[in-house]
């Protein structure tokens, strides 16, 4: 009986069958194209029944090949031609063969304070680097071996494939074999540029080499009969073809095809430097890269010890899989990734189990106080807010800190929450604080609460440094006192001179707006009786869960997903800015009626490397034309703070009508009466920017619309990007779309997100991964909650190298 043939060489031999026509047709004319008939029903289907045994860049290559030989007869001669030339391309590179085997985790057995002193050394004593260069890899961030050694590759070029000058492609890129036969200097144009041109010979053809830059040292490298291999994109050349600065090595025996990592690297240093430098790091250092995975956890995850992994990443074996290395899929970089967010989530976790098992107060969620809030409540709360008040409820009835944050979409409700855990507080015995980013935000707080409190025996202060200066011993001796219950205010509620009798509850809104350090000074320095208050924090912006694993891996995350009944959608339309006065002229009817609008710009002042209109000269011009007679006010980051908190307080008592203004409303104080939200130059930002700027309106009875004035057309890649914003109001549907579109550091901003800086993982990519790494951290410090024992012992070390001093972790080990 005879055997199955393996689907490589199936794959093989219709390769080799369809070859012969395929560079007839190429290269005939497109009469001789024409008139050439191939087999294809009966290749396509030959390749159709092959797709099943096929993978990985295999069986996409296979799957265009079928498409082409579908449609090939149906195709007008003149493009025979290039379709020929594409199908040769498909099948020039070699079959996939197995992927390689799994390296197996070779557990690390070094001195590990010697190691870590070795990668910490700077890459200036790395052979060949050097004061002057260790000076330019500083100022791309590396600055020790250890940094070189994490420099990965952001892509690879593929230069196994060695093709005859012959069937050379202009457009894409290939490897060429050859004798050099021709090398000449010249001068050209009237600048007198010096260029170096060579000629390089195989068996079917001559293919040419230029250099633009360099040439003397080119000069140098090359010599008349001898035999290199040249590597770059080919482009039609007068009489031939040609590659304009190609990356040539010299042979000495086999072919030098291999493939080759692409770093980034600092201004006019080559490739071929920062490669030999970065090699240069591993061939020295990666034995010195502790991998000290706890070994269950290795053989689990199937992944390789560092030392391998970097060996491989910085230079694949010859076997690896050109589409695994392009989707960063090899077990290599699966290794290096999987470390990484181990250690990441260990450390998160562990911050997490620490607070859990601090000291802290027992609350009682239900009393007098929440039923009588609840129940005087002019509307009911959703299913949402219930539920997250429940969890928050368990939380605080527990004898140690809550530590959650509370998401949830603009106007979901997110306040009364808050103040329902506030009186839970208070009805225990306990003072709660609540901490807003601006004195306006903490004014318009300090309002809505003691409004839905009036009736209840609790007292309300607000504590701003305005407020202080106004009042400041009665505020503050009330606070000191204990007869102060909820305290609302800015930063000036964590200076020093700002004392609590009884502090039990820390609420912080918008607490991206603060700092680490802020937020932790809120909580810490607020303990009492060597307890620590509980703390809840919230956000109006949306997170995606992977990026909620990493920076706020350490809380408890609880959504409000419900907009409370009566709340109107904003309804949200994309508009060209050839259509700008019929946007103006919305604006103007609504004002006319009695209520408000913004207009937002990206720019504060016009600018001359951007053709934008900014918010400054468009005030002016604003009030001047369309808008005159209106009363138009101006806002945006570079005012003073008083400068600006006066101008929200006109538009928020109605003496302004048109607030010109830049981002800097995006966390802005509630004025219902607002039914408008303009924004030009829409394109120029992000969708969930846009999304928290449509939810300054809306928040009254009055329906509200938010234009978004534009550039581009809709067919544009930005114009069906703010068609998101238009079908749907959903922010967490607005934040996943944002995350894929501008990756997570420019989603969340990463100087102020707390967003770690990653050496291997790619939070869209590696998604898997991440939930794989927290559950096995998480499964480790169940079994070993302080890393204590002895099987912990390297793993807390270098977790307190990798991640102690970026997640205060620097009392472990």
């Amino acid at each position: 009986m005879a055997t199955e043939e393996p689907a490589a060489d199936t794959l093989k031999q219709l390769f080799q069958a369809l070859r012969p026509a395929l560079e007839f047709v190429a290269r005939a004319q497109t009469d001789a194209a024409s008139r050439t008939r191939l087999p294809t029903a009966a290749l396509a289907e030959r390749a159709r029944a092959l797709l099943p045994a096929c993978s990985g860049a295999d069986a996409q290559r296979l799957a265009e090949l079928v498409e082409i030989l579908d449609r090939y007869e149906q195709l007008p001669a003149g493009e025979r031609s290039e379709i020929a030339r594409r199908c040769l391309a498909l099948i020039a590179e070699p079959v996939a063969e197995s992927a390689p085997a799994a390296p197996r985790y070779r557990a690390w057995e070094g001195d590990l304070a010697s190691a870590l002193a070795d990668l910490g050394r700077s890459v200036q004593f790395v052979k060949g680097v050097g004061p002057r260069r260790a000076d330019e890899l500083r100022r791309l961030g590396l600055a020790t071996v250890e940094d070189l050694l994490f420099h990965l590759p952001f892509r690879y070029e593929d230069r196994r494939l060695v093709v005859p000058v012959a069937r050379a492609i202009a457009g894409q890129s290939a490897s060429f074999i050859g004798e050099v036969v021709h090398l000449e200097e010249k001068i050209v144009g009237r600048a007198r540029r010096r260029i170096l041109r060579a000629v390089l010979k195989d068996d079917t053809g001559l293919l040419g080499l230029v250099w633009f830059n360099q040439v003397a040292y080119f000069r140098t490298r090359f010599r008349r009969g001898q035999k290199v291999l040249a590597y770059g994109r080919v482009e039609d050349d007068t009489g031939g073809k040609q590659i304009v600065h190609p990356e040539v090595d010299s042979l000495s025996g086999g072919s030098g095809a291999a493939i080759v990592p692409i770093y980034s690297k600092p201004g006019m240093m080559s490739q071929k430097a920062i490669r030999k430098i970065v090699l240069q790091a591993v061939d020295e250092s990666a034995a010195a890269v502790p991998s000290v995975l706890p070994p269950e956890v290795a053989e689990r995850a199937a992944v390789a010890d560092l030392e391998t992994a970097l060996r491989q990443v910085h230079r694949p074996p010859a076997e690896t899989r050109a589409a695994d290395l392009d989707s960063f899929r090899t077990t290599a970089h699966r290794s290096l990734v999987f470390d990484e967010l181990f250690y990441l989530q260990l450390g998160l976790a562990l911050r997490r189990s620490k607070t859990s098992r601090a000291a802290g107060f027992s609350m009682q969620r239900d009393g007098p106080l929440t039923a009588h809030f609840e129940r005087a409540l002019p509307f009911a709360m959703t299913a949402a807010q219930q539920r997250v008040i429940e969890e928050i409820g368990a939380d605080m009835a527990q004898p140690h800190p809550m530590h959650r944050l509370v998401q949830g979409d603009v106007g979901s409700g997110k306040t009364v929450v808050a103040i329902y855990a506030a009186l839970s507080a208070v009805q225990s015995g306990y003072q709660a604080a609540f901490m807003a980013p601006t004195e306006l935000l903490a004014e318009q707080h300090h309002r809505t609460i003691a409004e839905l409190t009036a009736g209840l025996d609790v007292r309300v202060d607000l504590i701003t440094s305005s407020s202080l200066k106004r009042g400041r011993r009665e505020a503050l001796d009330a606070l000191a006192a204990g007869t102060t219950d909820i305290a609302v205010g800015t930063h000036a509620l964590i200076q020093e001179q700002v004392e609590t009798a009884k502090l039990g509850l820390a609420i912080i809104d918008e607490q991206h707006r603060f700092g680490v350090l802020q937020r932790a000074a809120l909580r810490g320095s607020r303990e009492s009786e060597g307890r620590a208050p509980d703390t809840l924090l919230m956000t109006a912006t949306p997170i995606p869960r992977t990026l909620s694993m990493t920076v706020y891996g350490d809380l408890d995350v609880s959504v409000v997903d419900q907009r409370p009944q009566g709340r109107q959608p904003v309804k949200t339309v994309v508009v060209h800015e050839s259509q700008r006065n019929r946007v103006y002229a919305t604006v103007r009817r609504e004002v006319e009626a009695g209520r408000q609008a913004y207009v937002v710009y990206p720019l504060v002042e016009s600018s001359d490397k951007m053709d934008l209109r900014d918010a400054t000269t468009m005030a002016r011009e604003l009030e001047r034309t369309v808008f005159t007679g209106l009363r138009v006010g101006l806002l945006h980051g570079k005012m003073k703070a008083a400068e600006k908190e006066g101008v929200m307080r006109r538009f928020r008592d109605g003496d302004v009508s048109i607030l010109v203004s830049t981002t800097v409303v995006e966390v802005g104080v509630d004025v219902a009466n607002a039914t408008v939200m303009v924004i030009e130059h829409a394109e120029r930002f992000g969708l969930s920017q846009l999304h928290q700027l449509r939810g300054r309106v809306g928040r009254g009875s009055e329906r509200a619309i938010c234009l978004l004035v534009t550039t581009r057309e809709a067919t544009t890649g930005d114009g069906d990007r703010l068609q998101v914003m238009a079908s749907t109001d959903d922010g967490f549907a607005i934040a996943e779309a944002d995350l894929k579109l501008r990756g997570p550091g420019e989603f969340l901003g990463t100087r102020q997100s707390g967003l770690p800086d990653f050496r291997a993982a790619n939070l869209l990519r590696d998604t898997r991964l991440l939930v794989e790494a927290r559950d096995a951290a998480v499964a480790w410090l169940d079994r070993d909650p302080d890393l204590s024992s002895a099987a912990s012992e390297r793993v807390s070390a270098v977790l307190k190298h990798r991640w102690g001093r970026r997640l205060g972790l620097a009392e472990i080990g």
